[in-house]
């Protein structure tokens, strides 16, 4: 219970790895050397390359941890590099098993109870604690972890070779090379997955498809986000590395910045490790442009308060054209209000779907900002007195027949 509670269970992981792989050669070089056998002290020198391997994952958990000048995102893939290394040893393992065992001689033993009884142990031993390995490299999504339990778990198909040979022998019956190739193409499958994986994080091969749809997800979750135009993904060790393309529904920098950040947290909050997501962002490009200006009369005058604009003119202008398409004016239903006329004003503006208030005066209170932030509505300030002189400082135009 002491490794659930340690700080880094990676690390408690590896280093009693390390105490089990020793204590399990030991007591295999004791039966050997009681029994005699060959098989046995084989399967002994199997188990020092365990001990290495546990070595080379303590190794990697701590070195992939680092950052440095010349290493700013990482080592972490020193964990994929070192599953790699591993998955080899693997492979390295069911080939020396299968020579030794095929090139032998029957196996004559001596206490064969006792070697029965260590080996029994070990299996015991191997399959208890490469399971609970499992469970922790999958807990914190350590590849090390994982694959050294799936090494631990293989030496239990080469324990169960040489302990079936101690049986078969005891009743003269010699079949280890047999059972030996059967075993050995379970070892040799699961080598060549770790290799797999392995391979694929160090290529930077694409994160799995179900974690970039749950990304997807998210992404689109946020009202603002208009069109997700690409997501890409790869793993590092232990972590995830994303990043997206997307078009936002705003033309407000702080406004950008506010929705990607909160992006960012939902995703880092609901999918496990991820070390850190880039997200590209563009305003969306809109078709048709709506100007709203508070009216005082008919000649277009600005209005010095938005709230007590007794009208509004709307005008619209299309993409690329430098003259405006149509226009409406429209009474404000607010006027007389006595309490909240700014906030009811901005939000008759904001179903009108306008894209740009123009105003005289910055708003005195925060409400009508507030709508008009939400709405996704920009408000220009202007010194300009009318509405044609205001077009004018921008190259536009209002249409050539007469407003009234």
């Amino acid at each position: 219970m002491a490794v659930f509670n340690c700080k880094d269970q990676g690390k408690c992981v590896a280093i009693l790895a390390i105490f089990v792989n020793l204590f399990i050669f030991f007591i295999k070089a004791m039966a050997a050397e009681v029994s005699g056998s060959i098989a046995l002290k084989a399967e002994t020198y199997h188990t020092l390359a365990d001990v290495v391997s546990s070595l080379m994952v303590f190794a990697g958990l701590q070195i992939a941890r680092r950052k440095t000048k010349q290493f700013p995102y990482g080592l972490y893939k020193v964990e994929n590099l070192f599953s790699v290394i591993i998955g080899i040893v693997i492979l390295l393992t069911g080939y020396e098993i299968i020579k030794g065992l095929w090139n032998s001689s029957p196996i004559i033993v001596t206490n064969s109870g006792f070697a029965i009884s260590v080996l029994s142990a070990c299996v015991l031993l191997v399959l208890f604690f490469s399971s609970f390995e499992k469970n922790i490299g999958r807990k914190i999504n350590s590849p090390i972890l994982t694959t050294d339990a799936m090494h631990m778990r293989a030496d239990v198909w080469s324990n169960c070779v040489v302990l079936f040979s101690f049986i078969m022998n005891e009743v003269g019956i010699h079949i280890e090379q047999i059972t030996t190739i059967v075993i050995v193409g379970f070892i040799v499958k699961a080598g060549l997955k770790i290799l797999k994986d392995g391979v694929k994080v160090l290529l930077d091969a694409s994160l799995d498809y179900n974690t970039l749809r749950k990304v997807e997800e998210i992404i689109k979750s946020f009202s603002y986000v208009v069109e997700l135009q690409s997501l890409r993904g790869r793993n590092s060790g232990q972590f995830k590395f994303l990043e997206a393309d997307i078009i936002l529904k705003t033309h407000y920098l702080e406004k950008a910045h506010c929705v990607v950040n909160n992006i960012e947290k939902k995703v880092k909050k609901e999918i496990p490790n991820v070390d850190s997501i880039l997200i590209h962002y563009e305003p969306l490009e809109l078709q048709q442009i709506k100007y709203a200006f508070p009216l005082v009369n008919s000649r277009l005058q600005i209005c010095e308060h938005f709230g007590e604009a007794m009208q509004f003119i709307i005008v619209m202008f299309q993409r690329g054209n430098n003259k405006a398409e149509s226009y409406e004016i429209l009474p404000n239903p607010y006027y007389c209000s006595e309490k909240s006329r700014g906030i009811l004003t901005a939000e008759f503006l904001s179903k009108k779907q306008v894209n740009i208030v123009v105003v005289k005066h910055q708003f005195q209170h925060k409400g009508p900002m507030y709508v008009f932030a939400d709405a996704n509505i920009e408000v220009d300030t202007t010194e300009c007195d009318t509405v044609q002189q205001y077009f004018a400082t921008l190259d536009l135009m209002l249409p050539n027949r007469k407003i009234s």
